[in-house]
């Protein structure tokens, strides 16, 4: 069991960050940007300006570090590769979309074809980041 190489866990954590933020940005700007357009009328919010773009961003290339750092530390016990970034991309999508989502669903702010789509969406877009931020992860 060696320590984990940190060096390695930003450099795949901005690429995971880069793909999340990809996925994100063509889930709510482009697959459901109507919907989204819709909500903040009807709540008489404005839309998104940029402090929330670069709020966003940032906290999503630290999600994608934060990421990578979960698949280090949990590859000592269930060994490296896609295995063990599945399931580190399994609990960060349970802890962030479906966890918020369901939420969003049960206030009534998140509607069910949103639902569907976003859950889904989340988990492929979660999956892929941790790949690949997990391959480009090695031990120190």
């Amino acid at each position: 069991m060696g320590t984990i190489n940190f060096a390695r866990v930003l450099i795949g954590g901005l690429v995971a960050g880069l793909i999340l933020n990809i996925g994100e940005w063509l889930l709510n700007g482009m697959v459901l940007a109507k919907d989204m357009k819709d909500f903040f009328q009807k709540c008489g919010l404005p839309e998104p300006g940029t402090n929330f773009l670069v709020i966003a961003v940032t906290i999503t290339f630290v999600l994608g570090i934060v990421l990578v750092l979960g698949y280090a530390a949990m590859r000592p016990r269930f060994g490296a590769g896609p295995k063990t970034a599945i399931i580190t991309a399994l609990f960060a999508w349970f802890g962030i979309y479906l966890y918020q989502n369901l939420i969003g669903f049960g206030l009534g702010i998140v509607p069910p074809k949103a639902l569907v789509i976003a859950l889904a969406w989340g988990l492929v877009e979660y999956i892929l980041a941790a790949l690949v931020g997990g391959a480009l992860y090695k031990e120190a």
